[in-house]
């Protein structure tokens, strides 16, 4: 049994501030303790915080390859499939260089605290297997959401359509598809009916950009919002450029949305308005692709929690913020991850306090070299 001992523990839903200890065993929290916990393998952590492992929600772990390329292009340039400036790099570089890329960039999300991560998986079958090649024997949990190059087809045949995805499903946690500019609502009913079937996730980009708004709007008379909702996605990326009541609408079908605010300010197209979303829906935070952002969620939630309160023009308090990185993924996936309770699963990390207040100690200075220890399910992963 591994016990910590002498942190400030930031415990349960809440991510409520304590001082107490906590036993892991087989993997999970044990128990939680105001009092001594005897074992004999102890963590001192003394002037440290505990807190839950981080959750990147969305990242696009095979653009490790692009780093920093395309700057100054336009969003359709950089990633509109299948023609995208990543997309053409990806088919024409080495599996091998893939794989090299991919899993430093995962070395570095568990050396900045990150312990489960979902990717949205281009190119296929052989896409998924590629990330699973780069994970063997990293301690990290995650989720592949894949993707098939027939989603792109305007009127693709049905039964080959469901084929697809069933192949797909076999090797991947789910589908997450590009956007609406790309697939049609008939692909996009098919794939979510089919997700259902095998009890796995069914996610879409939507209202990145004010452009794609406005296209979906003439061509369908609905927003991308109104069409993920009524399609039955269970989770939206972005959220950036909502319309008149598609915050509403996602508020009353308890859609989960996950806001990227690094990649919308790298890449022009807005700040999503967290300060509203996250009073009326479950919201998670990625970094998405990492071509032009580093996979790290201290500098996610810095940028969140200071866009949002400038956008607000008031005060946005930075548990808020932690929660979306942490506790708020127990509420889309229903699994006992992110969270410090007991019986949840131990993925931990223990931080140098850096301030008085815990939740600005890890959002506003916090980085990677002030991390002691990083566990996950149970192990510790990182000294």
């Amino acid at each position: 049994m591994l016990v910590i001992e002498n942190g400030i523990i930031l415990e349960g839903m809440n991510l409520n501030p304590k001082r107490a200890n906590i036993a892991i065993e087989d993997g999970k929290i044990l128990e939680i303790s105001g009092e001594k916990i005897p074992s004999d393998h102890k963590i001192d952590a003394k002037g440290c915080i505990i807190a839950p492992g981080f959750i990147n929600a969305h990242v696009h772990t095979a653009d490790s390859i692009l780093k920093d390329l395309g700057d100054g292009k336009s969003l359709e340039e950089i990633v509109k499939p299948p023609m995208g400036l990543k997309h053409r790099m990806l088919e024409n570089t080495k599996d091998e260089k893939i794989i090299e890329a991919t899993r430093a960039s995962i070395i570095e999300m568990i050396s900045a605290g990150t312990t489960t991560f979902i990717d949205y998986r281009e190119g296929g079958i052989k896409g998924i297997k590629l990330l699973k090649n780069a994970l063997k024997g990293l301690p990290i949990n995650s989720l592949i959401l894949g993707r098939d190059p027939i989603f792109l087809e305007e009127n693709p045949n049905t039964t080959n359509l469901k084929n697809r995805i069933k192949k797909l499903l076999k090797f991947a946690d789910g589908i997450g598809a590009s956007g609406f500019g790309e697939i049609t609502d008939e692909t996009a009913h098919t794939i979510v009916e089919e997700c259902e079937k095998w009890d796995k996730i069914a996610s879409i980009h939507v209202a990145e950009s004010i452009k794609a708004q406005r296209l979906s709007m003439e061509k369908t008379g609905k927003s991308e919002v109104e069409r993920a909702i009524n399609a039955g996605f269970h989770l939206l990326v972005h959220f950036t450029n909502p319309l008149p009541g598609d915050l509403q609408l996602a508020s009353k079908n308890k859609t989960t949305i996950v806001a990227c605010p690094r990649s919308n300010g790298m890449l022009s197209t807005g700040i999503p308005p967290i300060a509203k979303i996250h009073k009326n829906v479950n919201l998670l935070l990625g970094t998405d692709n990492i071509m032009f952002n580093a996979p790290d969620m201290f500098r996610e939630m810095e940028y969140t929690l200071k866009v949002t309160r400038a956008l607000k023009g008031g005060y946005f308090h930075p548990r808020e913020v932690l929660k979306m990185a942490t506790t708020n993924i127990h509420r889309f996936l229903n699994k006992k991850i992110g969270c410090i309770a007991e019986g949840f699963q131990a993925d931990l990390i223990i931080v140098e306090s850096l301030s008085k207040n815990p939740y600005l100690s890890l959002i506003n200075r916090s980085q990677s070299k002030n991390i002691r220890h990083v566990i996950i399910k149970g192990k510790i992963v990182k000294r």
